[in-house]
């Protein structure tokens, strides 16, 4: 018989290394998810220095983790935060504007991959104009100096 014969090595051992290969990285409980949502995972890379996405929203929830570089993320109602290489964020979706996703360094490249539950019918994102903005602006965090 050969050495690879299964009748004289038999099974291999299974491996145990899935009992430690999870690493929780972030927990939310979105508002809604949409009826009959689907979801959409996509990966963002943006140069150094790029200001991202113009303000917009998206139909349902979002959930993304900075894979590379550092992004500037700032969510109506909240302070602008940096996101760094290994953290995670979510925003709501729905009416909530997404002001920045930008690259907050000019020396490196922003790599983030983000998980979308995308409402029937409905565009990944929808960009804001001008004249909501201005009426919104009471909505919005305060800004850094």
């Amino acid at each position: 018989m050969s050495e690879n014969d299964p009748a004289t090595t038999g099974p291999r051992p299974r491996s145990t290394a899935w009992q430690t290969a999870l690493t929780l990285v972030q927990e939310a409980e979105p508002p809604f998810i949409p009826q009959g949502a689907h979801a959409m995972v996509v990966v963002i890379e943006f140069p150094p220095g790029d200001p991202g996405t113009p303000p917009h929203r998206h139909s349902g929830p979002a959930f993304g983790y900075v894979l590379e570089g550092e992004m500037l993320l700032e969510l109506e109602g909240e302070p602008e935060r940096v996101v760094r290489a290994g953290e995670a964020f979510w925003e709501p979706g729905g009416d909530v504007i997404h002001y920045q996703d930008g690259n907050n360094r000019d020396d490196i490249p922003l790599r983030f991959t983000v998980t979308m539950l995308c409402e029937p019918g409905q565009p990944m994102l929808t960009l804001v104009d001008d004249d909501e903005l201005a009426r919104r602006g009471d909505r919005r965090a305060p800004r850094p100096a």
